[in-house]
């Protein structure tokens, strides 16, 4: 299993970060990310609970579906599909706390990679590399503020 915690204080206003990561479509403008796309529109916002977005990176793709959406302190998702190896998701959240003019962002994904014998060492790769991807990413939000 899986277990990624990443968190981080941003010189930057909630509002600001919560937009940036909210931006399904966007985020093809992060490092390491090839492909952004919105796929359905949310229930009562665009990118709100209900919204399913695709995310690239390099050959891996995931289907995620939002499935809390509580501006701006919290959105939760869930691995639908993903290729080329098959992810059981149990566990997706970002929250939100302003701390004065700062932002503390606490990102947890949870889940596993289903991959006959090589799913435990792929569970410790995913770990490594999604812990990766996502401190670049809130660096990147903090950065282009």
């Amino acid at each position: 299993m899986f277990r990624i915690h990443v968190e981080r204080l941003l010189n930057t206003d909630i509002n600001t970060v919560f937009e940036a990561i909210a931006d399904h479509a966007r985020y093809d403008r992060f490092p390491g990310v090839s492909k952004s796309v919105l796929v359905e529109e949310g229930k009562e916002e665009k990118n709100g609970t209900g919204a399913l977005r695709i995310i690239g990176a390099g050959r891996l793709e995931l289907s995620e579906r939002i499935t809390k959406f509580e501006r701006p302190n919290r959105m939760h998702y869930r691995i639908e599909k993903s290729s080329p190896f098959a992810v059981e998701h149990t566990r997706g959240e970002i929250v939100l706390t302003a701390e004065g003019e700062q932002t503390r962002v606490t990102w947890i994904s949870e889940g596993r990679v289903r991959v006959p014998l090589l799913g435990r060492l792929m569970d410790r790769a995913a770990e490594r590399s999604f812990s990766k991807a996502f401190s670049s990413l809130l660096k990147a939000i903090e950065r282009r503020v």
